[in-house]
């Protein structure tokens, strides 16, 4: 009987061709990354809030006051997430792939998808937020029953 090993085998690196540099980096101009990622931000921002703060007044002060310096160190990290994504499409799509997602985000409905990404990206979180909360507690009520089955005392 053969053994078979269940060892993950490392993926290999795909060096993306000039090609698909060229048109991730076009892409990535289409979708106007930096001003996505500047829309993004504020709700990053208003997620972490309240795990910093904790309901400290003086600390919520000056969290506030800091949003705004800190999304400015932020755009003049822009050309160094700009590569970093480029690389990514560059390595997970072909030069032809990319040039149709260009293609359709010129579109009219492209670039709606684009002007309403932020607004989804927000609803989705707050989505997943609450999704997360209801179920965490279902699993934290499941699993302490199933522990106390087995002899725990908890």
């Amino acid at each position: 009987m053969a053994t078979i090993w269940l060892t993950p085998i490392p993926a290999r690196a795909q060096t993306p061709s000039p090609e698909s540099i060229a048109a991730a980096k076009e892409l990535v101009a289409t979708i106007n990354l930096g001003e996505q990622f500047k829309n993004l931000m504020p709700t990053i921002m208003t997620t972490l809030k309240p795990a910093i703060v904790q309901g400290r007044p003086n600390v919520e002060r000056d969290y506030d006051a800091m949003i705004p310096i800190l999304l400015q160190s932020f755009q003049s990290r822009m050309e160094e997430l700009s590569d970093a994504v480029v690389k990514v499409y560059a390595s997970n799509f072909s030069a032809d792939d990319l040039r149709a997602l260009i293609v359709f985000y010129k579109t009219p409905v492209g670039q709606k998808f684009l002007q309403k990404t932020p607004l989804v990206a927000r609803q989705t979180m707050a989505v997943g937020q609450q999704f997360g909360r209801s179920i965490a507690s279902e699993i934290r009520t499941r699993m302490i029953e199933e522990l106390r089955k087995k002899g725990h005392a908890i």
